[in-house]
């Protein structure tokens, strides 16, 4: 259930190129905050549908990793740190803000990223296809989910990270992923205080 496999671009599409460059830019070693920018002649929906797919198959495996350490025990709240804690909410079971343990949060999370990023009317893949006009606010609330799995992690099980010696890797691809956010204003600031230490 923690491992999932990856959405994928289809070869010759132009999400794929987009993907491409996207990965180019990050192995040739650029300053994240340039590889985060806009391509010139790009449209911002492409790049930021790409990035989104591309941070759910990261930080799956992130918490992945981790996963045999977040238990029912150890995390009986989704949390970070004792200041914060993350209520699950959805259009289904969860009408109400929900106080869960991590994994369930986390499980839950997972599956409904999943379904929102392979919902044609929402993630559209043909090209020519318009965005809808929701597009930005689910992003958004994805984004600001996914950073949760960073708070949760970093706070929580950081030792575990770096006893197996995958620190640089998570740090890299949070920064990425603040850098994103950031430029193109897709999380509030007040949602990032949790890791502003960072």
């Amino acid at each position: 259930k923690t491992f999932r496999p990856k959405r994928k671009f289809e070869p010759g599409t132009q999400r794929f190129e987009l993907h491409k460059k996207a990965q180019a830019s990050l192995n040739a070693g650029l300053d994240l905050k340039v590889a985060v920018q806009l391509p010139p002649g790009e449209e911002q929906n492409d790049w930021v549908a790409v990035h989104v797919v591309d941070f759910f198959n990261r930080i799956n495996l992130i918490y992945g990793t981790i996963s045999d350490y977040c238990t029912e025990q150890s995390c009986p709240v989704m949390s970070g740190g004792p200041k914060y804690e993350y209520r699950w909410q959805d259009e289904h079971k969860y009408r109400k803000p929900t106080a869960l343990s991590a994994p369930q949060y986390m499980n839950l999370l997972m599956d409904w990223i999943e379904v929102q990023i392979n919902n044609e009317d929402i993630f559209p893949t043909n090209v020519g296809t318009p965005f809808p006009k929701n597009f930005l606010p689910v992003v958004k609330k994805i984004l600001s989910r996914f950073f949760r799995v960073f708070v949760h992690v970093y706070i929580h099980h950081f030792d575990r990270i770096t006893q197996m010696g995958s620190e640089a890797h998570v740090n890299t691809c949070y920064k990425h992923f603040y850098y994103f956010v950031k430029e193109f204003n897709l999380i509030d600031t007040k949602e990032l205080e949790p890791l502003v230490s960072l």
